[in-house]
């Protein structure tokens, strides 16, 4: 005689109701994860055909979105600033050429090409090109700001 096999008994989710923050920052990831490709997939982009941004006279990146991360070519002309800011996104900057100053964590930082910095989340920081500059950066999660163009504090004085 064969066994039937019993369908588990569904449990009730214990999980508290969702805070208004907790549905905001779930917004934003929607957001982000529209831009990101929807299933994984090998991605293969040549910086020539991603989009130049000018975002104000000194200042112009392009950037790539993964499923989870983000990269952006940023290029800085000398005398750039980068006003005060913070995000809750992790970066890591990496110089490819030329130098950047922070003003970061009550230090000053200069990063110069080859080097790379390693910004924590919600920490302030502002930058300044001491020469043109070529910026790889990196942001886990992506950027929504950057995204959806919301990032007013780079785009001021266009």
């Amino acid at each position: 005689m064969a066994k039937s096999k019993s369908k588990p008994k569904s449990k009730r989710s214990s999980r508290p109701a969702r805070t208004k923050a907790a549905k905001s920052h779930s917004r934003a990831q929607r957001a982000v994860t529209k831009h990101a490709a929807g299933n994984a997939t090998l991605k293969y982009i040549p910086w020539h055909t991603v989009e130049l941004e000018d975002l104000k006279p000194l200042l112009q990146r392009q950037f790539v979105v993964g499923q989870e991360i983000m990269l952006a070519r940023v290029l800085l002309k000398k005398g750039c600033i980068v006003p005060e800011h913070s995000h809750h996104n992790e970066q890591m900057t990496y110089i490819l050429e030329g130098a950047l100053k922070f003003w970061i964590d009550g230090k000053e930082i200069v990063v110069n090409a080859g080097e790379v910095l390693c910004i924590p989340p919600h920490m302030p920081h502002k930058a300044e090109a001491l020469e043109d500059t070529v910026d790889l950066d990196v942001f886990n999660p992506p950027r929504a700001d950057w995204i959806d163009k919301t990032d007013q504090y780079l785009r001021r004085g266009k």
